[in-house]
């Protein structure tokens, strides 16, 4: 069903963008997609805040395709997330590929791709560049900023670089910093990928390819941690695609013989359709590279003092590359510089995926937080 009062655009920015790694941007565009009504205060605007793969498009059918958009079970006409309600926000991040400037788009300089050239970016500078939409709308502070994974650190971030900007950061499934272990499954991704033959180093576009076969590889090394053992079990288990009336060369050999094999290479398959290399490349980095206690020595407490606004946490028990554990650590620096906070810990069977999932519980803590923050800009 299509969500009232949605609209896609795009902003053109001509003020240069200094950019964390030193580098900048002369000029860029970030495509936009809002739903619901802005009130007159313009104190009901909700940030959404989107992970690795996915884009602006958070809810209802794109005005531009059928597809639903990703968070469409938490966001709409009487959703957690209420439109009815709510003015919602979704920005596609400089970097990515689907609307807003990254490596895909056309160097005006050189009129050819930015492909390698395109610089590194942060979680920290995606929310900056959010800043400045959110001035294009007029909007002083965001009633709530939220995501999920990816998007959690972005909404971390609002509270740590916009303290007056944010009354609400909701974060759910993520963490303050990656763990080795998830810098490691980003490296073996990238790696795949970067070792394609058709990767060009990067500049790909040029020669008419795409490095499909790393893409492939980095989807499915990406899947495998995004669901928990449980719920991969329960999905495939050890079952056999075999045919009756195969000979034993074909069922002794390295086709697809098991379900789970079936379905990481689908997934690996569908994801080369649409999504850029490099890209992945930039977004895996920079969850790698956010890490708000290292300018404090790592002390995740001193470094969230100057934080004002209210915290919102969820975690789900079976995630374990973004273990329950990690949402912990927020709650704690929180709790030690007495700022309010909200936690918690969904008993869910599916792994980093279910942030993603309709879960009664989960839409439950969501939907009564958000109807707290609805009182409050009653109040106001």
């Amino acid at each position: 069903m299509t969500l009232l009062n949605t609209k896609t655009q795009s902003f053109e920015f001509t003020e240069p963008l200094s950019l964390s790694s030193g580098k900048s941007l002369s000029h860029y565009q970030l495509l936009v997609e809002t739903y619901g009504e802005l009130n007159a205060s313009k104190s009901n605007a909700i940030l959404i805040c989107h992970a690795l793969n996915a884009s602006h498009h958070v809810a209802g059918v794109s005005p531009d395709s059928e597809d639903i958009g990703w968070w469409d079970n938490m966001v709409g006409p009487g959703k957690p997330v209420d439109t009815n309600q709510f003015f919602v926000i979704g920005i596609n991040n400089l970097g990515s590929c689907f609307g807003s400037t990254g490596p895909m788009s056309i160097n005006p300089e050189t009129n050819k791709p930015y492909g390698s050239t395109f610089p590194v970016v942060t979680v920290e500078d995606w929310v900056r560049t959010q800043a400045r939409v959110a001035d294009r709308f007029g909007i002083n502070a965001f009633a709530a900023v939220m995501g999920g994974s990816l998007g959690g650190m972005q909404s971390i971030a609002w509270g740590l670089l916009f303290p007056e900007r944010v009354l609400n950061c909701i974060v759910i499934a993520s963490s303050a910093n990656l763990s080795a272990q998830n810098i490691a499954f980003n490296e073996v991704a990238r790696n795949a990928i970067m070792s394609d033959p058709d990767f060009h180093k990067g500049d790909f576009y040029e020669f008419n390819v795409i490095p499909r076969r790393g893409l492939r590889v980095a989807r499915m090394v990406g899947h495998i941690t995004y669901l928990s053992d449980d719920d991969m079990a329960e999905k495939f288990g050890r079952e056999l695609r075999r045919a009756t009336g195969l000979s034993k060369d074909y069922l002794y050999s390295f086709e697809t013989e098991f379900e789970v094999e079936s379905y990481l290479r689908y997934q690996g398959d569908k994801f080369a359709d649409y999504f850029d290399a490099n890209t992945y490349l930039l977004i895996t980095r920079a969850l790698d590279y956010f890490d708000p206690a290292k300018s404090c020595g790592g002390d995740l407490s001193k470094a969230f003092e100057k934080i004002l606004a209210k915290f919102l946490v969820v975690s789900f028990s079976t995630d374990w590359r973004f273990a329950p554990e990690r949402s912990r650590e927020i709650v704690k620096a929180l709790l030690d510089n007495k700022h309010p906070v909200s936690y918690a810990e969904i008993d869910a069977p599916h792994g980093h995926d279910a942030f993603l999932l309709d879960d009664m519980r989960y839409h439950g803590v969501v939907r009564s937080y958000m109807d707290g923050i609805l009182r409050d800009i009653e109040r106001i």
